[in-house]
């Protein structure tokens, strides 16, 4: 690896913001792994409840003998991204043995995150109602798709469900489309991202009241707080969002115009009357461009279409490159469609994509936190962990139990 693609050094002072907070991890998939996950960055130590005897569908890759993942590049690269810098305890919560094991781990955690469906953690005799008496400092997160109360507390969700169930589907894509999903889980994301502030905010009440918190978190709700001016749009004008696809309703000219070569795009964005004036002179003054059907927003909105070929008959002669040149000298926002691999590699890797050294061998990229803090660090970034990699030194770092209280343990059937 270039030395230009090391870390940037983090030169803060101070502990990570959450050290010395205790979290056990109950989740799976995405959204709840993903909270989890920014908590560990922040600082806490995570440990990550797995069982050989149901590995997580992220988990474990399928393979032809359905072997369980034990080693690290067994592992998804969905978990590797998700779970990193948490440990792993191995526990068969299908034995009275492993469920009385998560309640003795519970009872000395800050915070228990899941996001099972709704009477999972309940029938597993590990739900709120049943942990808080052994803590009333814990902090438990429930992550379900639709909350514990409610008509639809019982219905299982997956991403492209909420988007279908929320309405967001259909003001995604274009007129002429079938309904479109945002890519890359946007749902999971934003459910983690809002359970990684109610728990922030439990924390901060905590230090005042000494008493921990029940969050309940929807992430139907989650998703649907972040499109309320489509919502309040609709219920002021009574009429359904248009499907506008790459277009917008505030600026004009707006999309993705196809470049010289193959499968190549370059996305303009014209703000403002000023910009457009740029933008014509950028691409040398054609007559059309001074047509008075295209002098403002309104009737560049009107005749969209049609600017769009007159657009396209410009930069289809050109390479990405250098129509993202062209406009940005002008001061039009402008960006060619880059690939993954560009991203991998281009100017700001160094911010964006921080190192680890894995002690299974070799080093790999992963992202890091979007921000930083100047009176404290942020946590350093490690590899995921193997399947019930920690389980013996949680046991007793945690519980301070013994190796004959291990085997025993084992023997019980509630380690796997």
């Amino acid at each position: 690896m270039s030395n230009d693609a090391q870390a940037a050094p983090r030169t803060q002072v101070g502990r990570p913001l959450l050290s010395g907070t205790r979290v056990l991890d109950f989740t799976h998939v995405l959204a709840g792994p993903f909270c989890t996950r920014l908590l560990a960055d922040l600082g806490s130590e995570v440990l990550k409840v797995e069982s050989a005897t149901r590995p997580e569908r992220m988990g474990s890759r399928k393979s032809s003998s359905n072997a369980v993942a034990r080693g690290r590049h067994d592992r998804a690269p969905s978990f590797l991204n998700t779970n990193r810098s948490k440990r792993s305890i191995a526990i068969n919560l299908k034995t009275d043995a492993g469920r009385n094991l998560a309640r003795r781990l519970a009872s000395v955690a800050d915070i228990v995150v899941e996001n099972f469906s709704a009477g999972v953690m309940d029938r597993l005799q590990l739900g709120y109602g049943q942990l808080q008496p052994l803590s009333s400092k814990l902090i438990y997160v429930s992550m379900s798709g639709y909350g514990h109360d409610g008509p639809r507390k019982a219905w299982t969700s997956m991403n492209m469900n909420l988007q279908a169930y929320t309405g967001l589907m259909m003001v995604t894509g274009a007129e002429e489309d079938p309904p479109t999903a945002i890519a890359n889980s946007w749902n999971d994301y934003i459910g983690g991202l809002h359970a990684c502030f109610g728990i922030l905010q439990a924390l901060t009440e905590r230090t005042k009241t000494g008493v921990g918190a029940n969050i309940d978190l929807s992430q139907f709700e989650c998703s649907v707080s972040t499109f309320g001016p489509l919502l309040l749009s609709s219920i002021v004008n009574r009429t359904v969002p248009p499907r506008l696809g790459n277009r917008s309703m505030v600026v004009a000219p707006q999309g993705v115009y196809r470049c010289t070569g193959s499968d190549e795009w370059c996305a303009i964005s014209v703000q403002s009357d000023d910009q457009w004036n740029a933008f014509i002179a950028a691409i040398g003054n054609p007559a059309w461009a001074r047509e008075n059907r295209f002098a403002t927003l309104q009737g560049r909105q009107d005749a969209h279409d049609n600017l769009d070929n007159l657009i396209e008959a410009w930069t289809i002669r050109l390479s990405n490159m250098e129509v993202e040149r062209c406009l940005k000298e002008a001061g039009v926002p402008a960006e060619r469609m880059r690939r993954i691999p560009e991203v991998l590699e281009g100017p700001n890797r160094a911010q964006v994509f921080h190192p680890w050294d894995d002690p299974q061998g070799g080093s790999e990229l992963t992202t890091g936190d979007p921000f930083s803090f100047s009176s404290s660090l942020l946590a350093p970034l490690r590899p995921a962990p193997m399947l019930g990699e920690h389980t013996k030194d949680a046991l007793v770092e945690w519980l301070g139990l013994s190796e004959n209280e291990i085997r025993e343990l084992k023997g019980q059937g509630a380690l796997t």
